[in-house]
């Protein structure tokens, strides 16, 4: 097992609320030019979960299962939605606190910069109690997290224990290899690359190019699946640096805008390349935390 500081990590509680989805216009334009109408952020969303496809949906930018927020400052911004944005980690644990559905649990499955909601996954029969309004209290647990023998490579966005589970492992070369189920080239990287910072948020897998996402596979990709980012630097920011390599975990569905497609919040880069990706098609939180039994049948 690899040596972390998990140890000397503080577990805190984060709280907020689900959301209700948010239309700012009736229409968006995609990049063929078309003015369309389509569910979007935001809600419960009762017939997608992690495990399923992020491709193929009559939707735009959709996060699957729970979307959340703390609003106790009244805007996407408010320094409480940057707390719960920034300390929350996917695998950590979220609880409901209130509602019918009080005491159920679930994870944090990904964050989902712009919109600023933290993305959290429960069973079928748990979605059908919730209601928009119901609280959900996460143990945030991760931030800060590093590899005690890889300083040149960065930890993000993941809880410890979820981060042991995926099974990344040295080789040789004192180099990290990390199971995927896809590399994306850094050309396909669209909204969100710029940020400052990657300790929230995601960016997006760029799609108009539907030949070159079949070729390499990508539209075959799933809510959960852990992906490598090819020629990118996410250390300090989200930038283009030839010999880079990126992981991250896709988190929200594919878009009709210009720029946009499936979300990947970051959890691992290395400026210096210390990162090898394997292809491996299980390679999805859900799989590694034993839920979906109907698409990985249970633990790996």
């Amino acid at each position: 097992m690899l040596k972390t500081n998990e140890k000397q990590l503080v577990m805190q509680s984060v709280i907020g609320e689900i959301t209700s989805p948010k239309f700012r216009s009736p229409y968006r334009v995609s990049h063929e030019g078309q003015a369309m109408t389509l569910p979007g952020t935001g809600g419960i969303t009762y017939n997608m979960r992690v495990g399923d496809p992020a491709f193929g949906w009559v939707a735009d930018h959709v996060e699957p299962g729970v979307s959340m927020s703390n609003r106790e400052g009244k805007e996407v911004n408010c320094p409480e939605n940057a707390g719960l944005n920034t300390l929350a980690c996917v695998g950590n644990e979220a609880v409901l606190v209130s509602g019918a559905a009080k005491g159920a649990r679930g994870f944090v499955t990904g964050k989902h910069g712009g919109i600023e909601h933290v993305l959290v996954d429960f069973d079928w029969k748990v979605l059908e109690q919730l209601v928009i309004g119901d609280k959900i209290q996460i143990k945030s647990f991760g931030l800060g997290l590093a590899i005690t023998d890889l300083p040149e490579i960065r930890v993000f966005n993941i809880d410890p224990g979820l981060f042991h589970k995926i099974g990344a492992r040295l080789n040789s070369k004192r180099v990290l290899e990390v199971p995927v189920a896809c590399s994306i080239p850094a050309e396909l990287m669209g909204s969100g690359l710029g940020s400052a910072s990657v300790a929230s948020g995601d960016y997006d897998i760029t799609t108009a190019d539907r030949e070159t996402l079949r070729r390499l596979g990508i539209d075959k990709l799933r809510f959960g699946d852990i992906v490598a980012l090819e020629n990118t630097d996410n250390c300090y920011g989200r930038c283009f640096r030839k010999g880079s390599v990126s992981i991250g975990v896709v988190v929200h569905s594919d878009c009709i805008l210009a720029g946009h497609g499936p979300g990947v919040t970051t959890i691992l880069s290395s400026k210096a390349g210390r990162i090898a990706p394997v292809v491996d098609k299980r390679a999805n939180i859900a799989n590694y935390l034993g839920v979906r039994k109907d698409l990985f049948g249970g633990k790996k």
